[in-house]
């Protein structure tokens, strides 16, 4: 099954086998079963009740679960998160009256301008963990990570490396550096993976936009057609299965922010891109709308994603920029963070 991204421009986004029977078999559907050993739940009531039912574990926060068996304990994960938000604010600060080029291949152009915008003073032993490559293999992930905590030297305490390089450049052992230096990937890469995946997505649904559409309305719908974070896996806990008799003691717990974000329960005319649906809409009060985890533990980078994506969309409809006409097609893969690859943006 292909679903069209636009009525006006025709052009088809095709998802894998997987995602196709997902939407094929259970959208609109409350539970389901999935493995014999995991459950669906795409209903946005009890989607709600599952995620309100306790606190994500360790195993379930995908930035700061354990790190090659080591815990990440909460005032780490805060010191890491401060030190995010500080370069993101730092990057939105500077000013947007250099030229850049952004016409090339998504979200790859997107995720190069990010890294060098908010990372780009940092050593390259450090930028090179935000090469989406390293996506191919955790192996090859602590190979490189491992041989870059082996290097002598490293910036000097009054170095201009962004606040998240400076924590890294802190470790002194050897163990240290390569916990710190897998802290940096955790951190650094989603946001230039997410917001350019966010971008691209956007782009490929509905370029080239209206004058009078707001960016936060292209994305937010943007992130209801191709959410980045499609899943929220929880594991077994006796809370679930106290919801719903559907779900067993032994369950895993799927929820498809993918399917909701389509149910045709919700919305009106569920696969058309249209961002006017966001006018006086609030999205976080939205039922069913999840792109950032749900309102007890809504993801630590959304107030980096939202202003980054702002800004990217502003230099691309600024410059005149959309996805070439003689593009039709584009491939969703099976992936944790959901988006269409390889898109050509070529100035109109």
């Amino acid at each position: 099954m292909s679903l069209s991204g636009t009525a006006a421009n025709s052009r088809s986004t095709v998802f894998t086998p997987r995602i196709e029977e997902l939407f094929r078999k259970y959208r609109g559907a409350d539970v389901f079963r999935l493995e014999p050993d995991t459950v669906g739940v795409a209903g946005p009531a009890l989607i709600d009740e599952v995620l309100r039912s306790r606190p994500a574990n360790d195993f379930e926060r995908p930035t700061f679960k354990p790190l090659q068996g080591k815990t990440i304990s909460r005032p780490e994960s805060s010191a890491v998160m401060r030190a995010v938000s500080q370069d993101v604010r730092a990057a939105l600060n500077k000013p947007t009256t250099d030229p850049v080029d952004l016409a090339g291949e998504w979200p790859h152009t997107g995720h190069v301008y990010l890294r060098d915008l908010v990372f780009g003073p940092d050593p390259f032993r450090l930028r090179v963990l935000m090469d989406r490559r390293l996506e191919w293999t955790p192996k090859l992930t602590w190979t490189v990570i491992g041989a870059g905590a082996a290097l002598p030297g490293g910036p000097g305490p009054d170095a201009p490396v962004s606040h998240l390089a400076a924590l890294a450049a802190a470790a002194t052992t050897y163990g240290d550096r390569r916990h710190a230096m897998g802290l940096y990937r955790r951190a650094a890469a989603p946001v230039c993976f997410t917001v350019s995946a966010l971008v691209a997505n956007a782009l490929w649904l509905g370029s080239p936009f209206p004058a009078d559409v707001p960016n936060r309305h292209i994305l937010l719908e943007s992130l209801r057609l191709l959410p980045p974070s499609w899943n929220l896996l929880r594991v077994a806990s006796p809370e679930f299965a106290a919801l719903d008799d559907r779900i067993g003691a032994t369950d895993d717990v799927l929820m498809l922010p993918l399917l909701s974000h389509r149910d045709p329960g919700i919305w009106d005319d569920p696969d058309a891109f249209r961002p006017d649906r966001w006018s006086g809409v609030d999205a976080d009060n939205q039922p069913g709308y999840l792109p950032f985890g749900h309102a007890n533990e809504r993801c630590w980078g959304r107030h980096m994603v939202m202003p980054l994506a702002e800004r990217l969309l502003d230099l691309l409809r600024e410059a005149d920029l959309a996805v070439s006409p003689a593009q039709r097609t584009a491939h969703v893969p099976l992936a944790g963070l959901l988006g269409v690859s390889r898109i050509q943006v070529t100035r109109r």
